[in-house]
């Protein structure tokens, strides 16, 4: 037995403990110990029952990670789940903290399930491009019914003991230590003369139309096939003897190892968990911070102040004037209240949050003791400058002055202060109290504990913190105006807004970038480009056809007109008949013949343009990683988790095949096709993107 597993004797029974800090995660060692004491319980005279339960903070939190990658070992968890079961103990599991995974399988195995009214339990195995593999997928169903089931499963979601009673997956919910709670429950059970009930020997759950089923599971999942297979595995547990639907799980569970998708979901699952891990702030300390300041009460400024208010921060809002106040307050008190009809806050809580954390002024003195302010006024650099000018004046030493700016240089905005190491750039997403992504950006004079300060924040504010240099768009919307761009040359080359649009949701993206310029205000990119105007290079053909639907004063969603047209109060608009119009005259302007386009090759361009871009911000180390880029967008915009990222997809499909597909469309002469000199240099070399985030990690 390992050091894994303590084994102690009560009475006539066995407790199994298993001591695998932080979570007690199902390594070799665990699961050896756990097949070893079950050896010792069976062989120990007078025992008449196990009682498996976890030290610390949980039961068990699922698989080991640290052992993803490499060759299995002795013994597996589906083995280990079934020589538990068959014990002729009877088998406790007492849950608390959480039980996820194998951890949950684990339990499944056990002949009765007592949990915390604080425990959780879940199978999220989805979430890497997999299913459960344990017995999961036969064992579930036979407690909790199919539909129960499968909307676990497929949605990888964590239930809350008391839905898991109702369930019918745990027996019973009792509050106090596990071991002793758990000890309580075999006692009276042995006295009950309570025989063993292996979950396998219940009876199968009934038929569902598992067709349609799989189908739905696809359909939602936007092309991810972990959801859709996780069906078949279930239907398995419906029509197939135990031992046949556990054969039938696994084979599913080893088809799914050797998907893509598994590969993009694993390489996501990682990079989550890397991202905010910077050599540069090992040992610097945050700044502390309690008070929270905000400089523009408009959608993204009420939202930064939402989830300042709902992480715990006091927040001063600072408007222009006494309505604009008042329409700020009613916007943060609507997303709260959003909040409160979710039961993620109290009446009690939303009242505190709205009449006494919150500060809504017009007076920039009332910022004089907030630790951190960040300004989220109109993209305008002049109004920027203004802004940081009032700031440097009233702040007190130390506050820490952060601008939302999505695209403009935080450097000139730091130089219009006395505190250029106290300024640094937070660039929020929309809605910001929902949006997780948080572009951290770090100005030339930026100080390193301001830099851990943002991180800080990010994490306070459980956000998905990315560190940034200073450059236009800095990482997301740099790329972003790229493979924008691209698109839109398409749609001048023949390709319509409608089919790059279908043609991207196919592939996975929630929404197409037409779709996402209406409903993020076309205003925004017709003003950054007149803007890039003045220094553009004459090579630099930009599309300017949709401009004309500005100059109308059309900008999308929250007119009702843009590349699609709306009706009120609804999301999904029809094409807008103007644009063919509008493109077919830019296209005889310009001496263009359209051609047809395939879908494979809208999104072979597409992803060239983001992945050659992205190659473009690393090298110049706007992002310090390519697993920076892929962490922003995934969680900014829209990208499919399942292919892990543009440069995981890259890695994936070969970057010497993406770099021939970008020296071919260079000689089309758009200045967006050159190659990137790093992506020329890994190719060259034979190594991947996921080189340099192992290169960075050392």
């Amino acid at each position: 037995m390992t050091d894994k597993i303590a084994y102690t004797r009560h009475d006539d029974a066995a407790v199994l403990r298993i001591q695998n800090p932080p979570v007690n995660a199902l390594s070799q060692a665990v699961r050896q110990g756990l097949w070893d004491a079950m050896d010792r319980a069976e062989a120990d005279e007078g025992v008449r029952a196990v009682l498996i339960v976890g030290e610390g903070r949980a039961f068990i939190a699922g698989a080991d990670i640290t052992e993803f990658g490499k060759p299995p070992m002795e013994p597996n968890l589906p083995a280990l789940c079934t020589r538990i079961e068959a014990s002729p103990l009877l088998v406790v599991a007492s849950m608390h903290g959480v039980s996820l995974g194998g951890g949950l399988e684990i339990a499944l195995g056990a002949h009765y399930r007592i949990a915390q009214p604080s425990a959780r339990i879940g199978l999220p195995e989805v979430h890497l491009g997999l299913i459960p593999g344990a017995g999961g997928t036969q064992r579930l169903p036979r407690l909790a019914g199919v539909e129960k089931s499968l909307d676990m499963i497929t949605s990888g979601r964590q239930v809350k003991a008391a839905e898991a009673l109702d369930m019918g997956v745990v027996d019973r919910v009792t509050e106090g230590d596990p071991e002793a709670v758990g000890l309580s429950y075999v006692s009276e059970l042995l006295a009950e003369g309570a025989t063993r009930r292996p979950v396998s020997e219940l009876p199968a759950a009934p038929a569902i139309d598992w067709d349609a089923t799989y189908n739905a599971v696809l359909q939602k999942g936007r092309g991810q096939i972990s959801p859709a297979t996780a069906v078949r595995a279930v239907q398995a547990a419906s029509e197939l003897s135990f031992a046949e639907g556990m054969a039938k799980e696994r084979d599913l569970f080893m088809e799914l190892m050797g998907t893509d998708q598994r590969q993009g979901m694993i390489h996501a699952f990682f990079s989550e968990r890397a991202v905010g891990n910077l050599p540069e702030l090992k040992g610097v300390t945050p700044r502390d911070l309690k008070a929270i300041g905000v400089i523009g009460g408009g959608t993204m400024g009420a939202g930064i102040a939402t989830a300042a208010l709902l992480s715990g921060f006091d927040v001063v809002l600072i408007e222009m004037t006494v309505d604009a106040a008042e329409a700020a307050h009613g916007r943060i008190s609507g997303n709260l209240s959003g909040a409160l009809k979710r039961g993620k806050i109290s009446q009690e809580k939303f009242d505190t949050l709205t009449q006494k954390a919150l500060t809504v002024s017009t007076d920039y003195d009332s910022l004089k003791d907030v630790d951190l302010v960040v300004e989220a006024v109109f993209e305008n650099m002049d109004v920027k400058k203004e802004v940081f000018g009032k700031l440097d004046a009233v702040c007190k030493a130390g506050c820490i002055l952060a601008s939302n700016t999505s695209y403009l240089d935080v450097d000139e905005i730091a130089a219009a202060t006395s505190r250029p190491a106290d300024v640094i750039g937070l660039h929020f997403f929309s809605p910001a109290h929902i949006m997780k992504l948080l572009e951290v950006v770090v100005a030339e004079q930026t100080a390193p504990d301001v830099v851990a300060t943002g991180f800080a924040l990010g994490k306070a504010l459980g956000k998905i913190s990315v560190r940034a240099g200073v450059c236009d768009g800095f990482i997301g919307n740099r790329i972003l105006a790229t493979y924008r761009t691209a698109a839109d040359h398409m749609v001048l080359d023949g390709a319509s807004p409608y089919q790059i649009d279908k043609a991207l949701v196919d592939f996975g993206f929630a929404m197409g970038p037409f779709a996402v310029a209406d409903l993020a205000g076309l205003d925004i990119g017709w003003m950054t480009r007149k803007r890039k105007a003045p220094d553009r290079h004459p090579a630099e053909r930009v599309p300017t056809y949709i401009d004309r639907l500005c100059e109308e004063g059309h900008f999308g969603q929250k007119t009702g007109e843009g590349y699609y047209l709306y009706e009120a109060g609804k999301r999904a608009g029809v094409p807008n008949p103007k644009i063919s119009a509008l493109v077919a005259a830019e296209q005889a302007e310009l001496g263009i013949t359209p051609r047809p386009f395939t879908d494979e090759e809208i999104v072979r361009r597409y992803m060239c343009a983001m992945v050659n871009e992205a190659a473009k911000v690393v090298g110049e180390g706007i992002a310090r990683r390519p697993l920076d880029v892929d962490m922003t967008l995934l969680f900014g915009y829209g990208f499919p988790r399942y292919w892990g990222g543009p440069m995981k997809w890259a890695d994936i499909v070969g970057l010497d095949t993406v770099l021939a597909d970008i020296e071919a469309y260079a000689s089309e002469d758009a200045w967006f096709w050159q190659p990137a000199p790093l992506l020329k240099k890994l190719v060259a070399d034979g190594r991947t993107f996921d080189d340099l985030n192992k290169d960075a990690a050392k």
